[in-house]
């Protein structure tokens, strides 16, 4: 099994629920990083996100990774009309334990996931390691709005 990281970011309609889903259906995720609000990076005018990082502890290779990104961004019905516009659901494959890959449609580690306080801060909760001697080149604005279990109870709860 190895050590993998995705980072899952949503800023149009339900976002807490679609990063929900997104997390509940990944059978290899073992944590997930407190929830952030942040503001969009490039693109057209829209939004805030809510961010998070997942930690997979998988037997997925990276393209295999990838392919579970699409899954889960088709599954929330993700559309690509402009680039870097509002999304229902974002996934991307930001680190995979021992893995480099540079193809055309999949870059790994992630490349520009050390210019992004969305990806870095909640990923410093759960690997450390990855983010040590890291600091936010933007002074990018990423409010922690809580815990991934305080703010999304399981599904059980609440149900009679």
């Amino acid at each position: 099994m190895t050590r993998a990281f995705l980072g899952l970011g949503s800023n149009l309609g339900d976002r807490m629920g679609y990063l929900k889903d997104a997390v509940a259906a990944m059978d290899d995720c073992v944590a997930v990083s407190g929830i952030y609000e942040t503001d969009p990076v490039g693109g057209p005018d829209q939004g805030r996100y809510l961010n998070v990082v997942a930690e997979l502890d998988t037997s997925r290779s990276a393209r295999d990774l990838l392919e579970l990104c699409q899954m889960l961004e088709a599954a929330a019905e993700r559309v690509r009309d402009v680039r870097w516009g509002p999304r229902t659901l974002d996934v991307d494959v930001l680190w995979v334990d021992g893995e480099t890959v540079d193809e055309p449609d999949l870059v790994v580690p992630h490349p520009r996931m050390f210019e992004r306080a969305f990806v870095m801060v909640p990923l410093g909760e759960l690997a450390p390691d990855l983010a040590e001697g890291w600091s936010d080149p933007a002074n990018g604005d990423c409010r922690r709005l809580g815990d991934w279990d305080e703010l999304v109870p399981p599904a059980s709860e609440g149900i009679s």
